[in-house]
């Protein structure tokens, strides 16, 4: 019997790409499957629907949806929640076209985390339902938690907020602090979406994450349930599951991958704060003095921070004149040593053997990249859960330094205050340390992500498993 899973993304760069490359890893590994991306268009640009690179093949189909409603007044679950019917419409087609081939059947649909609303599809249908997290087990297991604390403790963590208060979370093995919660969690409007969201994934018949048993155990063994958890799907950990197609400028990015070869191995440190990532002229200057003062090499992706207030309808722009906003001469005392970019080409740049360091807003996917090249990171989280990411790399793992992980600039809580350029300065130094305790233990996870997809690692067997599942699964 031939098996079809749709897969429904959410509208983001990152989660387009994760979810093609699962899909791609899941057709490969089993020729019974095909699987169709319903692919919804990002609200204010094409780079979403531009992700979607590869044109449909025999058994990897994508399906992109027209452009709808494109208002600002939108937030991006209400913009998830308004495509249901474009979406409803794709799944009728798909399951009539299914039912039509005597020897296939549709065998379940798999959403992405933030498009839970579009288990209601699933179910109108009577296919089983399955989460693509593309973040970590660690994270899954403080949203399960938080959930339970309110549903049967009557505990609400957004009470937290502003409080230095530390609690246990059955995934970590450290106590965690408040103040490193996402400001989704810690907004009395929003904790309810929160809440929702994790009795959504528990109704679902599993749960894929983009992450490596190896660098979670504390997680992997919760959703085990040897601590007694039993009220959670199955949780398969299938990562590292990373895109390295690379798009953009060509022209750019050979201009920037020449540059790294004439520079020593592992001395440049690289900052890049992902899609969303942009810094205000004074805090843009805070980091010039930080590179100068550390004396290292970089490579910097220095873009304009858009109105925080229009963060999640506009991503960051450019600045117009670089010598106006960054410290007197900062641009000719580093020219030797500097380079500053608007784009990088990411992966191209983290496998450059110039790259000494990372500083990153510890978005799960730039995690993943670095520690797939060996890179040691400097955390500077921005929003979303990257003050977990932070936390959980820092303290929990010891992979990386900190800039501040506390750090947060969202819609939700406004302007943060200026991060200084000792802390910074404080960050890249500890991260460029070439014989530190922490390159060592990145070093060896490395390895542990590479063995973890080869045939009998573990990521390989949840994946069949996985498989297997959703084969034992077929309504």
């Amino acid at each position: 019997m031939k098996i079809e899973l749709v897969f429904i993304p959410s509208p983001g760069v990152g989660h387009i790409r994760a979810t093609t490359a699962l899909a791609k890893l899941l057709v490969d590994s089993d020729d019974r499957l095909s699987v169709t991306l319903i692919v919804i268009p990002s609200r204010f640009s094409d780079d979403a629907s531009s992700s979607v690179y590869t044109k449909s093949e025999d058994r990897l189909r994508y399906i992109l949806l027209p452009a709808g409603d494109d208002s600002t007044d939108h937030t991006f679950v209400s913009y998830i929640d308004s495509r249901k019917p474009q979406v409803r419409a794709a799944v009728s087609e798909l399951a009539r076209d299914v039912s039509r081939r005597s020897d296939s059947r549709l065998a379940g649909i798999v959403v992405d985390m933030f498009c839970t609303s579009m288990i209601d599809i699933a179910d109108e249908f009577n296919f089983p339902a399955y989460i693509f997290y593309t973040s970590n087990a660690s994270y899954l297991g403080l949203q399960f938690h938080v959930q339970s604390l309110y549903d049967e403790k009557e505990l609400d963590v957004s009470e937290l907020k502003d409080s230095d208060v530390k609690f246990d979370v059955p995934t970590l093995s450290r106590p965690f602090p408040a103040n490193c919660l996402p400001s989704v969690m810690l907004n009395s409007k929003w904790f309810p979406y929160v809440v929702g969201r994790a009795r959504s994934f528990r109704e679902t018949k599993g749960i894929l994450v983009n992450s490596v048993a190896e660098m979670e155990p504390q997680a992997l063994k919760f959703f085990s349930g040897e601590n007694g958890n039993v009220n959670t799907p199955p949780v398969y950990a299938v990562g590292p599951i990373m895109d390295f197609e690379t798009s953009g400028d060509d022209e750019k990015r050979k201009e920037i991958l020449r540059w790294l070869k004439e520079q020593p191995t592992k001395s440049v440190v690289f900052l890049c704060f992902g899609s969303m990532g942009g810094f205000s002229e004074e805090q843009s200057r805070e980091i010039a003095v930080a590179l100068e003062r550390s004396g290292h090499r970089f490579l910097w992706s220095l873009r304009r921070a858009s109105l925080v207030e229009n963060m999640t309808n506009a991503p960051p722009g450019e600045f117009t004149n670089l010598e106006e906003i960054l410290p007197k001469g900062f641009l000719d005392r580093t020219v030797e040593i500097g380079k500053i970019i608007s784009w990088a080409p990411q992966v191209d740049v983290l496998k450059s053997p110039a790259i000494g360091a990372f500083v990153t807003h510890c978005g799960w996917n730039s995690i993943l990249e670095s520690l797939w090249f060996g890179v040691p990171m400097a955390a500077w989280p921005i929003y979303a859960e990257q003050q977990f990411n932070a936390f959980h790399m820092v303290e929990e793992l010891g992979l990386a330094a900190e800039v501040r992980k506390e750090y947060r600039r969202d819609f939700l809580v406004g302007e943060p205050e200026i991060v200084t350029a000792d802390e910074i300065e404080r960050g890249i130094k500890c991260a460029m340390v070439q014989d530190s305790k922490m390159r060592k233990r990145v070093m060896e996870m490395k390895d542990k992500l590479h063995v973890a997809l080869v045939d009998g690692g573990s990521s390989n067997c949840a994946l069949k498993k996985f498989v297997q599942d959703v084969v034992d699964n077929v309504p």
